[in-house]
């Protein structure tokens, strides 16, 4: 199938590399996704004891986290666009600059003298721009060839091991030790050095002169980042729709779950905060592991469609054992099966998508990818709390493997084209 990706070339020179090269590039790339995501994963650690000091509920903290996704949920397709237009460079100096913003506002309503919960609530504000992920994931797309796409992807996990174990230990480690404001101040100062390595590192655009002729065709006019008609035409190219579906509806029940994980630990598992930092801190390494390391070697063993169908039928087994466990110790077993369901079912969903438009509309796409965790995240504390009350704890597992089973089995007699991953 010639799709839309047809166009554009292998091992295709992205204009304004300048003087680092392809490999220095992707290199800084991982670094500055692993730093935004600790300085992420700082704030979620130290972020629930802020609002409690505050004098804030755990409904109050709901409205923190679903403000938080709903801005985030309409930030990313915009800002998927802006990446495309605006190229690399501005893409992740805008996000490293408003997760600065995010950090400054912290650390504000830490100070006594200042309308603390005003400031808690604005520091959500940035959220429609903190999209250093995607940006990451556009640059590593546009920077390697088809059939090397999934492993390239799959090394992200690597950046999201290091952020969950680096971001949850300092956070919890410098608020405890120097005060709330400590991890904030040191969020600040990091996202200001990637701000910083961005303007002065990451070349102009990543994307190829083929790329560029079609984001900006002879005469005709720019579109708006925020032209609407524009994102639907990247959803609604052929092959598309089916999986993000696919994604979209396999990853929402374990979204629910991940959203009331914190209340989970503390009211099911009864543990500490500082046990709950230990159990991040393995999720942080099998993240590591298993998307760092073995997603990318069956890549190479395995379509991108069977590999699809094991991550949804893994999912339903987990979430079959999910609605069984009654420790911390069965979920900690359960742990490695969720972690490379999930994190299968991101990188090859990504990989598949980013093939089936063009070189121009990769940011775009991949924005849109970027807003399936935010919509779990606006949803999530509203409809998981209801669950969670009303049903138990068990009730996840048991929507898990009925949700993923009626995907697996829509996948077995609908199998995605094995021509999707063919497009050059």
């Amino acid at each position: 199938m010639q799709g839309p990706g047809a166009s554009r070339g292998r091992g295709q020179a992205p204009a304004g590399t300048h003087t680092l090269g392809r490999s220095g590039v992707l290199l800084l790339t991982y670094t500055l996704a692993a730093l935004e995501l600790t300085c992420l994963f700082m704030q979620f650690s130290f972020l629930p004891y802020l609002s409690r000091r505050l004098g804030l509920d755990s409904v109050a903290f709901g409205y923190l986290q679903t403000a938080f996704g709903l801005l985030q949920l309409l930030g990313g397709p915009m800002f998927g666009r802006f990446a495309d237009q605006r190229g690399a460079r501005a893409a992740f100096t805008v996000s490293f600059l408003a997760s600065s913003a995010t950090f400054l506002l912290l650390a504000a309503a830490c100070s006594p003298a200042l309308p603390s919960v005003v400031l808690l609530f604005a520091s959500r504000l940035p959220a429609p721009l903190m999209h250093t992920l995607p940006a990451a994931q556009m640059v590593i797309t546009d920077l390697s060839a088809p059939e090397e796409r999934p492993a390239a992807l799959s090394r992200l996990g690597l950046c999201f091991g290091v952020g969950t174990i680096l971001g949850s230990l300092l956070g919890g480690t410098l608020s405890a030790a120097c005060g709330m404001q400590c991890p904030a101040f040191v969020g600040l100062v990091a996202n200001l050095l990637g701000a910083t390595v961005s303007v002065t590192c990451i070349p102009t655009s990543t994307k190829g002169a083929s790329a560029h002729v079609q984001a900006e065709p002879p005469g005709g006019p720019r579109a708006s980042v925020f032209d609407l008609k524009a994102i639907s035409r990247v959803l609604l190219q052929p092959g598309v729709l089916p999986v993000f579906l696919v994604k979209v509806i396999s990853s929402f029940p374990s979204g629910l779950f991940m959203v009331m994980f914190s209340i989970i630990c503390m009211d099911f598992f009864q543990l500490e905060a500082a046990q709950t930092g230990y159990l991040m801190s393995f999720l942080g390494v099998l993240l590591m592991v298993i998307q760092g390391l073995v997603i990318g070697r069956l890549s190479s063993h395995f379509s991108e469609a069977t590999l699809l169908q094991a991550s949804v039928l893994l999912f339903s087994v987990v979430g079959l054992a999910m609605a069984q466990m009654s420790n911390v110790f069965h979920f900690c077993l359960l742990m490695p099966g969720l972690v490379f369901s999930l994190c299968t079912l991101n990188v090859v969903t990504d990989s598949m998508l980013t093939k089936a438009v063009s070189a121009a509309d990769t940011g775009t796409m991949l924005g849109l990818c970027a807003s399936v965790q935010p919509l779990t995240r606006t949803l999530g504390p509203t409809l998981g709390g209801f669950l969670y009350r009303s049903f138990g704890v068990h009730v996840f597992g048991h929507v898990q493997f009925a949700v993923n089973l009626l995907v697996f089995l829509v996948l077995w007699r609908r199998p995605m084209p094995q021509k999707m991953e063919k497009v050059r």
